[in-house]
């Protein structure tokens, strides 16, 4: 009976300490950093990061970590760098790898997209570009949401995990778990998740874009989509074989999307053919009218280029 009086005392001593665990504070997130499972940073499950500027309750810390309580939609106990909290940071501001604060509508970015016959072309071996897999064909396809400058990259990313990113072994990053509308979005607009693409963007790009893998790529797929269904996309199937001119695409581009917003769209072109497009954005979102709005124009590599189509390229 005493013994298990005593053992009684025990487990209640327990389930107070674990409850005294609970919010011992609150802080901020100063960077886009993972979250792990462990304090050895071996598992992220569920590919989960930290939202900058976002106050997450502080249950204890440790050689140089944070045990932090996330909310749904995964509720559960995760490490985080020291350096990645703050109790004086304030919400919004979004400090990276150079250590300066962006706000929600100071980000330039850029959205870059494929044509992904012309990807195809130079790359028929990659899964993206296997005909069973290619429902990518005569359409922009992400290639990725770039913030800028283009030296703001790997933010807050463990050095691990960027060795890994610029070896090219993007099948050994963590992989994202994407909601079914997000997965049937990518089936059409960004067929390189197929051979490690969306790892690769994430580490290296979204881990500077203020939000979650999930949120991030949202983002990037639905203005893909938006540029590929309007004037721009339209024109550039009903070309397929034929010269396009940069001054053409901006005209359209500007049709679709407002007045004075065609130089904020460039076109890169590889042997003649045209490659990709990207557009200058302010903020962050999904509104693209509105992310135009303040962005910068760009200066186009090139002004001409041949619209390929599905299978090889034959010069007449």
């Amino acid at each position: 009976m005493r013994y298990l009086f005593r053992t009684v005392l025990i487990l209640a001593g327990v389930l107070l300490s674990i409850s005294s665990l609970e919010a011992r504070y609150q802080a901020h997130s100063t960077a886009s950093c993972p979250a792990w499972n462990d304090l050895a940073h071996h598992r992220n499950r569920g590919s989960l990061n930290l939202e900058p500027g976002k106050s997450y309750n502080v249950l204890r810390r440790h050689k140089g970590q944070y045990l932090i309580k996330l909310e749904a939609p995964f509720p559960t106990q995760r490490w985080v760098d020291e350096k990645c909290l703050s109790r004086d940071a304030k919400p919004g501001i979004h400090t990276g790898s150079s250590e300066k604060a962006y706000t929600q509508s100071s980000l330039h970015s850029l959205l870059v997209m494929s044509w992904h016959n012309s990807f195809c072309e130079t790359h028929p071996n990659r899964k993206e570009c296997r005909p069973r897999n290619n429902r990518a064909a005569n359409h922009l396809v992400l290639h990725g949401l770039w913030p800028q400058p283009r030296n703001r990259a790997y933010c807050a990313v463990p050095e691990r995990l960027k060795m890994l990113d610029k070896r090219h072994q993007w099948r050994a990053l963590s992989a994202i778990d994407y909601p079914p509308r997000l997965r049937q979005l990518m089936e059409r607009y960004f067929p390189g998740a197929l051979s490690g693409l969306d790892r690769h963007e994430w580490v290296k790009h979204g881990s500077c874009y203020g939000k979650d893998p999930v949120n991030y790529f949202n983002d990037a797929l639905s203005l893909t989509a938006q540029v590929d269904r309007s004037m721009v996309g339209e024109y550039l199937r009903a070309n397929i074989g034929q010269r396009v001119r940069l001054s053409t695409l901006r005209r359209l581009f500007a049709r679709s999307f407002g007045p004075g917003n065609g130089p904020k769209l460039a076109m890169n072109c590889r042997n003649g053919l045209l490659s990709e497009l990207s557009i200058s954005l302010r903020g962050k979102g999904d509104k693209l009218p509105e992310l135009l709005k303040g962005a910068p124009a760009l200066h186009s590599r090139c002004v001409e280029g041949i619209v390929d189509g599905p299978g090889l390229f034959h010069r007449h």
